[in-house]
């Protein structure tokens, strides 16, 4: 098992930067692929980004595509994402999740932190 805690979400204006960093802790970090996902109230979870467990596969969806990029530090056990370019309709509650098999949807992770708010104003 793993534990997850996002940090970093705020308060930005729209084309600016924020990193957000997930600290895992329990099992070895390594043994994940890691994502991101992020839901807006009364709206579904979309899945952002995956990476896995060596680094060298990563995935995104169409929306943050070419803005975002998901990265992991595996000594220091903590995943990433840069998000460039923030745009109103990115504010959301940002969420990182751990799956023992790498996937490119939400439904196949089984750990999920607290989650870190995000907010872009215009």
């Amino acid at each position: 098992q793993v534990q997850l805690v996002e940090s970093g979400g705020g308060l930005v204006q729209a084309g600016g930067s924020l990193r957000l960093s997930c600290a895992a802790s329990g099992r070895t970090f390594s043994y994940y692929a890691m994502g991101w996902s992020r839901q807006v109230p009364g709206k579904e979870r979309e899945f952002l980004a995956a990476i896995s467990q060596s680094g060298a596969r990563t995935y995104y969806a169409d929306s943050v595509k070419g803005r975002f990029t998901i990265s992991r530090d595996n000594a220091k056990n903590t995943v990433f994402l840069q998000m460039n370019s923030l745009k109103p309709e990115d504010t959301a509650v940002y969420y990182c999740a751990a799956s023992a098999t790498y996937a490119d949807y939400a439904r196949k992770y089984d750990y999920w932190g607290q989650g870190t708010q995000v907010t872009v104003s215009s």
